[in-house]
């Protein structure tokens, strides 16, 4: 059938553009693009197609180009290398759903070959986004952002991709719209956000998007996202949301960052908790996600380690430690932060919580929860008598003994139980 519609399309005769709608829908299945590409001349035909004078044959063969690109198949991704320089060039000057079906091919085509990234770079395909990042158009702009993140999470994106976005003066434009998604859309703020989130984690960019404010600026949306929150009006705030946290977290643990002065701010963990409580019971893994900057935002730093305390925000905190392993872990490590300030925190820690969440740690199995357990019983132990006192006589001792036997942990217990014998 496929062989058969592109005699059909050789020969010139009939309807191109009803020949090429066929072909659309065949090319729907794995099988028919694999055996598509190794037809003799098939994918040069596309190609004059696509880039011929007939709008609806051009519309309907970039469509053509789309489903192949679609392909998990390196070898049909590859087979659309004479196409590419086209798909650039096209993202100018053209309708908004040419200009979309061209990003969209060229992001499928990047993510599956290594190959056709290594043919875009030279050809420009940098610079080509960077001139469609003022588009008007919010699906232009989603395109734009989903071409991107596809780029930024190959391989070799650290060295050889991060450096030329980073020339082209993109990020600043990313930040923009990230920051604008609540008011003109989340689709391409998403999209941007995990552009950011990518880059971050190739450790080539983070001077460079601090340097632009990104901390104070991605602080300032999750204010903004948090207003807005309300557990029936939240629907698709949390496909910006974790991105955002990621991003934000992962820059405030890398040593250069610090805490920002400008985020100083004890809204910043009001917000977190509202967003929280408004989207983790549909949404769990929000959980880890946020637990996670409360702990680069507590790490080193007294400000929100006293925020924690005086707006109450602990039962909030606790409420969260039987969520899942990581949680527990993530949620003790932040007490940890707390506690490792000294005794006047320990005091209000132990005066706040008392013993009872620590014991239910202690009931728990898993290995780096009750190593987080014991590091918190430790330093409450240290800097508040009183916490050690009140920890025995709600059997305390007996919770402890329960783990002599471990064989990563029995020293630490055996330490700790010395600590607090009569």
């Amino acid at each position: 059938q496929v062989a058969e519609l592109l005699r059909s399309l050789q020969r010139g005769s009939g309807d191109r553009g009803a020949v090429l709608c066929r072909l659309r829908w065949a090319l729907q299945n794995k099988e028919t693009q694999q055996k598509f590409v190794r037809l003799d001349g098939s994918v040069h035909l596309l190609t004059g197609l696509f880039t011929g004078s007939l709008a609806d044959v051009q519309l309907e063969a970039a469509r053509c180009l789309h489903e192949l690109s679609h392909s998990s198949d390196p070898a049909v991704a590859e087979a659309c290398l004479p196409v590419t320089p086209y798909l650039l060039t096209y993202l100018s000057g053209h309708s908004i759903e040419f200009m979309e079906l061209c990003l969209y091919t060229l992001g499928n085509l990047v993510v599956e070959s290594e190959a056709v990234r290594k043919q875009l770079l030279p050809q420009g395909i940098i610079p080509a986004l960077a001139s469609c990042i003022q588009s008007p158009h919010e699906a232009v702009l989603e395109g734009l952002g989903y071409v991107l993140s596809q780029l930024l999470q190959a391989k070799e994106a650290p060295t050889e991709i991060v450096p030329l976005v980073l020339n082209a003066g993109l990020p600043q434009h990313m930040l923009r719209l990230v920051c604008a998604g609540l008011k003109s859309g989340t689709g391409a703020a998403v999209e941007f956000a995990w552009c950011l989130h990518y880059m971050v984690c190739g450790h080539t960019a983070n001077a460079a998007l601090l340097a632009l404010g990104a901390v104070p600026a991605l602080a300032s949306l999750l204010l903004d996202v948090a207003s807005q929150m309300s557990p029936g009006a939240a629907e698709g705030l949390e496909l910006l949301v974790c991105p955002v946290l990621r991003c934000l977290s992962n820059l405030l643990a890398k040593e250069s960052a610090g805490c920002d002065a400008r985020i100083q701010d004890e809204r910043l963990l009001v917000a977190l908790f509202v967003i929280l409580q408004c989207l983790f019971q549909e949404h769990p893994f929000l959980v880890q996600e946020s637990l996670w900057l409360l702990n680069n935002l507590t790490a080193d730093e007294p400000f929100f380690c006293s925020a924690v305390l005086t707006l109450d925000l602990l039962p909030a905190l606790l409420q969260l430690l039987p969520h899942s392993q990581i949680a527990s872990v993530l949620v003790l490590t932040v007490l940890c932060n707390i506690a490792e300030k000294g005794p006047a925190y320990c005091q209000e820690l132990h005066r706040r919580a008392g013993p009872a969440p620590l014991l239910g740690a202690l009931a728990l199995t898993d290995t780096a929860v009750l190593g987080q357990c014991l590091e918190l019983l430790h330093l409450l132990f240290l800097h508040c008598p009183q916490a050690a006192i009140d920890f025995v006589s709600h059997r305390g001792l007996q919770a402890l003994e329960r783990h002599q036997g471990h064989v990563e942990l029995a020293a630490r217990v055996q330490a700790l139980l010395l600590a607090v014998s009569p």
